[in-house]
């Protein structure tokens, strides 16, 4: 039987930054997918559904909010035609070192999902014309965008039902957890990531522990748990399959280390779901 991988979409060309579309307007149910090396922020304004994100589901309340990582799990069921707004953008579309403010405010909104809206909020007004300024893209489109971004992500911190107890303004954290997103289970040690973020085992442990109170290896043991839910909820790979796909050496080791977290077996979080 052949095993069922989540795959990563890749909707910016070779050397895009940025990117707004309408949302499609049909009822469809998406498969379960990763973007790679891009955040996704979705504005709804109708819409009914429900949206998976990791292992939760939202159930769809437009007008409303969903901001999504690199490296997120998500797929939509929409039982109503959808409308709304779609931004891709990667991290480089802000200057580094002309764009602190902005750069630091995507480091905050890194705990934030969704974010529900009042139907006379003013993010349509803004959504339509970010709309207008790509598709025409005169001298000062770009300024214009990032100036409304900037806007959009103050509002998000201003709105967000979310309470930030500890948003993160290391450099060497807030790459790690991207690095989590993408690399795991391929790294899936302190060393390797250490390795890969060009930087020592101590001083990634230093910050992992000063930034979310948790060592390295702790916060990967979290996303291996994270890549194993994945797919028990969304594939029906056995669990032999998702053990070697996790890179576990059998499907016992993988049961154990996952009910040693959960405290139940890959199988029994499974049919919590699917009663």
């Amino acid at each position: 039987m052949q095993t069922t991988s989540i795959p990563f979409k890749n909707k910016l060309k070779e050397g895009q930054l940025f990117k707004i579309s309408r949302f499609k307007e049909k009822i469809k149910k998406t498969r379960p997918h990763k973007h790679e090396g891009y955040h996704e922020l979705i504005f709804l304004t109708e819409g009914q559904g429900f949206h998976w994100i990791e292992t939760n589901q939202f159930k769809i309340e437009a007008p409303e909010l969903y901001f999504m990582q690199p490296g997120q799990m998500h797929c939509w069921q929409f039982t109503t035609i959808p409308k709304g707004f779609v931004i891709l953008f990667r991290e480089q579309f802000f200057h580094q070192l002309k764009e602190v403010s902005i750069h630091q405010l995507i480091k905050n909104l890194d705990t934030i999902v969704r974010i529900p809206l009042a139907p006379d909020n003013s993010f349509e007004f803004i959504f339509n014309d970010i709309y207008r300024e790509f598709n025409q893209t005169n001298e000062f489109s770009e300024q214009v965008i990032q100036g409304y971004l900037r806007v959009i992500f103050s509002k998000i911190m201003r709105f967000s039902e979310t309470e930030l107890k500890n948003p993160y303004s290391n450099d060497l954290f807030h790459q790690f957890r991207r690095a989590l997103d993408e690399q795991c289970p391929g790294l899936r040690t302190v060393n390797d990531f250490a390795y890969y973020l060009n930087t020592s085992r101590q001083k990634l442990n230093t910050v992992c522990r000063k930034e979310a109170g948790k060592s390295a290896g702790l916060l990967i043991t979290d996303q291996l748990l994270l890549e194993a839910k994945r797919y028990l909820l969304h594939t029906e790979n056995t669990i032999n399959e998702i053990a070697a796909m996790l890179h576990f050496n059998d499907a016992s080791y993988f049961i154990r280390f996952f009910k040693k977290h959960e405290k139940i077996t890959p199988l029994q979080f499974r049919s919590q779901y699917f009663q």
